[in-house]
């Protein structure tokens, strides 16, 4: 169940980051986005907020899944 609640999170993640950052990708990378945004964003969040919840995981994941975007653009292949 652990797999499936992490490609949810991810999907839902990818999407809202690719949204708010006006980004358009194919599903497999929106999920690797908002995945790889949860990690990052997690560790963060986690870090810095004591109280953890399943928003504050979504907000977190958003969070780092905007960032790597950030990222990809500014240092990835043009």
């Amino acid at each position: 169940m652990g797999i499936l609640w992490l490609l949810i999170i991810g999907a839902a993640a990818g999407f809202f980051a690719t949204r708010f950052m006006n980004v358009q990708t194919g599903v497999v990378q929106t999920v690797a986005l908002g995945m790889g945004g949860a990690l990052i964003g997690g560790l963060v969040l986690r870090g810095l907020i004591a109280v953890t919840g399943a928003l504050a995981g979504l907000v977190g994941a958003v969070l780092g899944a905007m960032l790597l975007i950030w990222i990809l653009q500014r240092f990835g292949p043009r």
